[in-house]
């Protein structure tokens, strides 16, 4: 018996599932990975890393209720425009803050308080 005749053949066509069929079960389902680091020195924890790492389609994470990306500036446009249009509304208010002071005076709000 040769050495090539007792090894499976991993990427036979009729044996079993491929890559593709394997990676669409875990996106569907989804899989998760959690772990902890720590390190101790004589009984004193030192540094403690939490490591979580969830594989999953847009649509299953979104079931799961983790949307986190739709938020998040850097990964979407409607939250960029979000931010720049609070981040304008910001600036319009400091700037009529800024007309309303006189040169020399106080700002209006502190003068009303003053008697």
């Amino acid at each position: 018996m040769s050495m090539a005749s007792r090894l499976p053949e991993p990427y036979a066509q009729g044996g079993g599932s491929n890559l593709a069929d394997i990676l669409e079960r875990v996106l569907d389902k989804g899989v998760v990975i959690a772990g902890d680091i720590r390190i101790n020195l004589l009984d004193i924890e030192l540094l403690t890393i939490k490591l979580r790492l969830i594989v999953a389609s847009v649509d299953k994470a979104k079931e799961m209720g983790i949307d986190w990306w739709e938020d998040d500036p850097a990964l979407s446009s409607g939250a960029r425009r979000n931010e720049l249009a609070r981040e304008n509304a910001e600036l319009r208010e400091r700037l009529a803050r800024l007309e309303e002071l006189e040169p020399g005076r106080a700002p209006k709000d502190v003068r009303e308080e003053s008697p």
